[in-house]
């Protein structure tokens, strides 16, 4: 259970996903039908959906998001700018970067910071850098931080879900390492409102889930239970 359930909207915390490898055209009609009916932050979908979704989404209130070197982060620099100039020339206004974790773990701090300034300063769009916490040492966490800050990301974001969830552990250290300076994306297994509402009182100023909607009506039941 959440430790406090104030009167916290989570609709404007919410990145509504779509990372499906089999996400159709109908798909993300619905999905940004939904961020658009029920004001989510944003919308994120897959590069070759973004055009799509900004074009539904055109003067309305989410942003469009998409995934960049997503889900390793290990393409070449070259490659994830490519895809972060092409993804924003389409529309997109936040790009979720996938950290080069190899590059990380191997001591490479100089190239790991240069990928990121060079997408930032390329851009000029809000970058989400995906450290992927779960398989990170919390040393590891905290340069990860630091090195994209210092790059000019603007969230630090958990994980991409496919190598498991978002803990509490997680978000709370990286408040600690953030403090005011950035916004921190929680996401992967975000399942209940209790976890979603966890997450927010922790620090998270984003939430990435596919279960938007199903959130929102844990939190309609809820409300209702008072």
């Amino acid at each position: 259970m959440a430790a406090d359930y104030t009167d916290i909207d989570i609709a404007p915390f919410i990145d509504h996903a779509l990372l499906m490898p089999t996400a159709t055209v109908e798909q993300v009609k619905q999905w940004c039908e939904e961020a658009d009916k029920f004001h989510f932050a944003a919308v994120c979908v897959y590069p070759v959906h973004v055009r799509q979704a900004a074009e539904l989404l055109q003067g309305k209130q989410p942003k469009v998001c998409t995934v960049i070197g997503f889900p390793t982060g290990a393409v070449t620099s070259a490659t994830k700018l490519y895809e972060a100039q092409e993804a924003v020339e389409n529309g997109a206004t936040e790009l979720d970067v996938m950290l080069n974790l190899g590059w990380l773990k191997a001591g490479k701090s100089d190239d790991v910071h240069r990928e990121i300034a060079e997408i930032c300063e390329a851009t000029g769009q809000t970058l989400k850098v995906i450290l992927e916490t779960n398989l990170l040492t919390d040393e590891e966490k905290r340069l990860a931080a630091e090195l994209s800050m210092e790059a000019g990301a603007a969230f630090l974001k958990t994980s991409t879900g496919w190598n498991g969830g978002v803990t509490l552990a997680d978000v709370r250290l990286l408040k600690e390492v953030a403090g005011e300076r950035v916004g921190i994306k929680a996401s992967g297994g975000i399942r209940t409102i209790d976890q979603a509402l966890d997450l927010i009182l922790e620090g998270a100023t984003r939430l990435g889930t596919s279960r938007s909607v199903e959130l929102l009506r844990q939190r309609d039941r809820l409300d209702r239970s008072k």
